[in-house]
Formats: structure tokens, C-alpha cells, sequence
């Protein structure tokens, strides 16, 4: 399934995308893509469903971000080694993790701000999972059990904030819109190998970062059972996964964001999401 969140910021009803790409309503099975509705339980009784006979959402309707009520949203740095070297970083020998703050998580084609002060902002296209069974110190071979999907990722980051003002990364990591998720949550079963998913971003056209998830350092696999040794992960926690090389940050001269750039960001199999960056709004 195909699951997404539609409406206005804030108000967003669940929904599933039929097979002909047309918003179907699931607001009176379910009352949000969140939590314990991630369950496989959950997740088998939506199955069930026959698309065509729930409502059309509006067409041309918002996308929201496509899981609510987010409680944690774990990032893992430099886990492609192109993007490791293009940042003149050492390949890490464990998984890096740095937290993104639920409250950045925007919508796939809403507005990005450049938040006061910034001078460095840039992109990170990366797959993200989405945690459906509680976790907590899984065995690696088990771990895939744990997610429900898996969905597009943004992670954008202000790399002053990030690197040059001290501290942990998260102050690059965080402002306001700086998490666009979606468009849609693809359940896990959709997804025949979500180790082999070609990965793309362009800005205003040009082809920026292309990559594959194949290329990681850490797999998905284990990254969950990894992350599980330290923290329990919930259904509907969110981690994004690392990017692939092309970051503006690695450019000679880097080409930073700046209002009015479009990003279109793609993964096969999850989709495609456009953000429009926007100066800071009071």
C-alpha cells in the first residue's frame, strides 16, 4: 500500500493512493497514518479494504507529511562513502546518530525556510523507515519485522550551524520545514529489495545527487538493530538513513540554496516530492 496524509497543515486525514493514483479517503477506518495504526494488525485490515470503495480525496489536495504524531526522528550521518569523502570526513567504523526534532517535519511539496541567520543550506535526499512493532534490542535478522515502510526524506541541513558554530549537529538539523517526508508511506512488502533503490535530487533542473541504497555503509537491516542496542524506537518513529554523494556542501564552489530554488527529489518505488525554498517568514 501506498499510505499518505491529506489536507490542510495540521488537519490531515489518512488515506491510501489506488493503483490508478487517485487519494482515496480512509478517515472512517482509521483515524491517522500514526502510532498503533502502523501495526501489522493495522496495516492487514487496511489491506483489506477494496480501494474503490472509499471516497476520493479533492483532487489536486495537499500531501502531508506521511506519518503523524512522529515521537522520535533518528538521522544517521555519512552512511554512503562518497558522500563520507566529499565531506572530508573519516568512513565511521559504527553508524552515526544525531536527532532531527519532530516539530521540522513538513509535508513533501511544502515550502522550505531559510531560517535567520543561515548562509550555508543545503540538501540531503535519503530513504527513511518508518518503525511499525516496537523495537528494542532486536537481532539483526529480525529487524525488518519492526518497520511498517519506508518513505522519502529531506533531511535539510544549515552546514554553519552544523559545523562552524560547535556543539552537536542537531542545530543544522532542525529548524522549521527542515524535514519534508513523502509523499507516500509504501509498506514494507511493497518494496522487493529496499537495498537496491535508485535515489536522485536536482535543483531547478540540475542534476545534484544520484545514488542507489545499495551504496550504504550500514544497511536498513542493520541499522535498526543497531540503534536498538541504545534507545527503544516506537511505531511511528521515523529514522533517515544517510545520503548519497552530491551535497552542496561537497561542490567546488558549493552551490548553497537560496530562495526560489526548487528541489525534486526521487526514489524508485517511493515516489517524488518538490520543495520550493522560501525566505524566513516571521
Amino acid at each position: 500500500m501506498k499510505l499518505v496524509r491529506f489536507g490542510a497543515p495540521g488537519a490531515e486525514k489518512p488515506g491510501l493512493v489506488d493503483a490508478q493514483g487517485v487519494v482515496r479517503d480512509l478517515s472512517a477506518h482509521i483515524r491517522d497514518i500514526a502510532g498503533d495504526g502502523l501495526s501489522p494488525a493495522s496495516l492487514d485490515q487496511l489491506r483489506k479494504i477494496d480501494p474503490k470503495s472509499l471516497p476520493a480525496a479533492p483532487q489536486g489536495v495537499r500531501l502531508g507529511a506521511p506519518v503523524g504524531r512522529v515521537g522520535n526522528f533518528i538521522a544517521v550521518g555519512l552512511n554512503y562513502v562518497d558522500h563520507a569523502k566529499e565531506t572530508g570526513a573519516a568512513i565511521p567504523k559504527e553508524p552515526i546518530l544525531f536527532n532531527k526534532l519532530a516539530n521540522c517535519i513538513v509535508g513533501p511539496n511544502d515550502d522550505v525556510m531559510v531560517p535567520k541567520a543561515s548562509t550555508k543550506l543545503d540538501y540531503e535526499i535519503e530513504i527513511a523507515f518508518v518503525i511499525g512493532t516496537r523495537a528494542r534490542y532486536v537481532e539483526e535478522k529480525n529487524a525488518l519485522s519492526h518497520i511498517a515502510g519506508y518513505t522519502i526524506c529531506n533531511d535539510i541541513s544549515e552546514r554553519v550551524f552544523q559545523a562552524e558554530r560547535g556543539g552537536q549537529w542537531m542545530k543544522g538539523k532542525c529548524a522549521e520545514t527542515f524535514g519534508p517526508l513523502g509523499p507516500w508511506l509504501v509498506t514494507r512488502d511493497e518494496i522487493e529489495n529496499v537495498q537496491d533503490l535508485a535515489m536522485s535530487l536536482n535543483v531547478n533542473g540540475e542534476g545534484r545527487q544520484t545514488g542507489n541504497t545499495k551504496t550504504m555503509i550500514f544497511g536498513i537491516q542493520h541499522l535498526l538493530h543497531y540503534i536498538s542496542q541504545f534507545m527503544v524506537l516506537d511505531p511511528g518513529d521515523v529514522v533517515t538513513t544517510g545520503t548519497p554523494p552530491g551535497v552542496a556542501l561537497g561542490m567546488k564552489p558549493p552551490k548553497w540554496l537560496v530562495p526560489g530554488d526548487m528541489m525534486t527529489l526521487k526514489i524508485a518505488g517511493l515516489g517524488e516530492q518538490t520543495s520550493k525554498v522560501v525566505p524566513f517568514k516571521e
